[in-house]
This record gives structure tokens, C-alpha cells and sequence, in this order.
């Protein structure tokens, strides 16, 4: 027992839950905004349930990728040298574009449905079943848990801290995504900034996995968006939505002046 609660797995573990955290914010930002897509009374078990059934997924994914790492390093498919694209495709690549590819669609659909001309009557759309939102809250949290569960294994390599900070990091996950999508649902106007954040989310990933790939287009290098310049884009994005906002209501009273 003491040569497993030590002082230097518990920092490790103190360190892990730090990582889920910062790690998971483009994670918590698409449960939120996905779970506002099933109906009103069934918002809070929806999210609830997909990131409790996420949680279990990660620990397993986290066994198999400590016991099995290799495979998932391994070439499947590989495009030979040519002008146009090329290259070497694993399944952990193939899985972060996939991710990618699938939440830029995601951010694409709502921003284009928010922009839809038609008449409120006519835009109200059946919602999605609950199944299919927990589905994809559980399969997108299994996509960007492969970061963080990869930096826990370059941590450490005692298991239970690892599944013990992806327990907390998911019940923290659970707690928060309640006042994320509480926010957006006061504040309308910050649900675009919010899918505009997931649009760059879905660049980043396609990112990481085209550099994982070791892909080129067009013989040029793909390299993945580090996490510093995703933040400072995020930053970007909000000072620009607070600046237009406070911009718009000075317009308004003007106008109103008249």
C-alpha cells in the first residue's frame, strides 16, 4: 500500500485532473451545445449519461491504449509520395480527423440553421432523439479524450491514478456543462460565438490528426494547431463578440435618440 499512495503519485494525480480540465474545455463547450438539442425536460439526464457512460469508455480506452499502444502507432493505410496528398494514416490519426471532420459539420449545420430565413414556425425541427445525442456526446468525448489520456500515460504509469483523475475530470465535466448550456440558453447571442469556437475546434483536430498522419497537400507539411495559438484564437473570437455587442447598443441608443 505504500508504494502506491505516495506523495509522487498524488502530485501526478493533482496534475492529471489540471490536465482533464484544460484539455477539456472544447470538449464541454460541444456537450453543452449538443445537449441543448434534446428536449427541455431531458437536457440534464442526456448530459448526465453521456458523459457518465464516457467516463467508463475513457478508463477502458485507457487500458487498452496502456496495453496496446503500439496498435494504435501503427500504419494502417499509407498514401505514397505524390503533388496533391500523401500520407501515413494510424488509428489514432484517423480517429482525430474523424473527430474533426465530424464537429466542423456539426458547428456548420447550426450556424447555417441559425441563419435560416424562414419563420419561427417553420424552423421549429423535431428534436433528436436521446439516444442519438447521448451517442454522440459518448463518441465525441472518446475522440478528444485521446490527448489527454496520452499526456497521463507520459505522467505516469500507475493506473489508478490515471482512472482515478478521469473520474474526477468527467464528474466535473458533468457539474459544469449544466452551467455552460444554462448560460448559453440567458445569453442567445453567445451561442454563435459558441459555434463559431467549435468550428475551430473541428480545424484543430483535423490539425492534429493530418501532423499525426504526417500529411501534405500540395507537398506542403500539415502541422498541428498548438494549444497556445487555439487559446489565443478563442480570445480573439470573444474580445471580438464583446466589442461588436457594445458596439451594436451604442448604435441603438443613437438611433433610438432619433
Amino acid at each position: 500500500m505504500e508504494a502506491i499512495f505516495t506523495a509522487e503519485n498524488f502530485v501526478s494525480l493533482a496534475l492529471l485532473i489540471l490536465l482533464q480540465a484544460v484539455l477539456g474545455l472544447d470538449n464541454l463547450l460541444y456537450i453543452s451545445i449538443e445537449s441543448k438539442r434534446a428536449p427541455q425536460d431531458q437536457q440534464k439526464r442526456v448530459r448526465t449519461l453521456g458523459i457518465g457512460m464516457a467516463i467508463v469508455l475513457r478508463i477502458i480506452l485507457l487500458f487498452v491504449l496502456v496495453k496496446l499502444i503500439a496498435l494504435f502507432q501503427e500504419p494502417w493505410f499509407v498514401l505514397p509520395e505524390n503533388n496533391f496528398l500523401d500520407g501515413s494514416f494510424n488509428l489514432h490519426s484517423i480517429i482525430i480527423l474523424f473527430g474533426g471532420v465530424f464537429i466542423m459539420y456539426t458547428a456548420t449545420k447550426e450556424i447555417w440553421h441559425m441563419m435560416s430565413l424562414r419563420d419561427e414556425e417553420e424552423k421549429d425541427e423535431k428534436p433528436k432523439s436521446v439516444t442519438s445525442i447521448i451517442i454522440s456526446i459518448v463518441v465525441m468525448n472518446l475522440v478528444f479524450s485521446f490527448d489527454s489520456i496520452l499526456g497521463a500515460i507520459a505522467l505516469t504509469d500507475v493506473f489508478w491514478v490515471m482512472a482515478t483523475a478521469i473520474v474526477i475530470g468527467g464528474l466535473l465535466m458533468i457539474w459544469l456543462s449544466g452551467k455552460v448550456t444554462e448560460f448559453l440558453k440567458k445569453n442567445r447571442m453567445y451561442e454563435v460565438l459558441g459555434l463559431f469556437i467549435l468550428l475551430v475546434v473541428g480545424i484543430m483536430l483535423l490539425s492534429e490528426g493530418g501532423h499525426l498522419a504526417e500529411m501534405h497537400i500540395f507537398n506542403n507539411e500539415i502541422t498541428a494547431m498548438s494549444k497556445t495559438t487555439f487559446y489565443f484564437v478563442i480570445a480573439v473570437l470573444i474580445l471580438i463578440d464583446i466589442v461588436q455587442s457594445r458596439y451594436q447598443k451604442k448604435i441603438n441608443r443613437e438611433i433610438n435618440k432619433k
